[in-house]
């Protein structure tokens, strides 16, 4: 499988939102994002969603993605096939996440060293169990590791079974590049980390 690694930048964004639109969540899932909720505060998710009618949750989700990745707040990599976005990434300097966050515990963290956090997988359905998501991890691996960063972090669920709305990975995934848990949170999810 000849698949291209790409970090997300402004100038990605079409191919960001052909993914999201196009090729992600094409088996049926429920949830229909654009990976933006781990960086909004809850102030600013109230600003950008509180009133909306549900046909209009859609396009304010997509309007926060667009202002984050122009802002350099929503960051991770996109994986490409044929010259296409098949699967993304959502990994970030963990010190960035908002301290009050909309979704999930919170995750961020004070400067006690430069974390980067592992957040959400998407692939796109056809791509699944081809190695899609441990290229991607493997990516963010390695350029936190020349950024400096002391360690990388993820936060998934520990389950009995497969999982089908996994957004954050299975545990293998991250014991096979070498994470460790090291905590587990205030909603069950594993704190797991590799130290680089």
């Amino acid at each position: 499988m000849d698949l291209e690694i790409r970090a997300l930048a402004p100038e990605l964004a079409p191919d960001y939102f052909d993914f999201f639109e196009n090729r992600a969540f094409t088996d049926g899932s429920p949830y229909r994002c654009y990976c933006q909720m781990f960086q909004a505060s809850k102030a600013e998710a109230e600003a950008a969603y509180s009133g909306l009618a549900p046909e209009e949750l859609g396009r304010a989700a997509r309007r926060e993605a667009e202002r984050q990745i122009q802002e350099g707040r929503l960051r991770g990599y996109l994986a490409y096939a044929g010259g296409q976005a098949i699967g993304w990434c959502n990994a970030c300097d963990r010190a960035n996440l908002p301290e009050d966050p909309c979704v999930d515990p919170c995750r961020h963290a004070p400067a006690e060293a430069r974390i980067k956090a592992v957040l959400c997988f998407e692939i796109a359905p056809e791509w699944r169990g081809r190695g899609v998501a441990t290229a991607l991890l493997a990516r963010a691996i390695a350029d936190a590791a020349a950024e400096g960063y002391a360690a990388v972090e993820a936060y998934p669920q520990m389950r009995e079974a497969r999982y089908e709305w996994d957004y954050a990975g299975p545990v293998r995934l991250y014991e096979k590049a070498g994470f460790q848990q090291i905590a587990q949170g205030p909603d069950g999810e594993l704190v797991l980390r590799k130290a680089l």
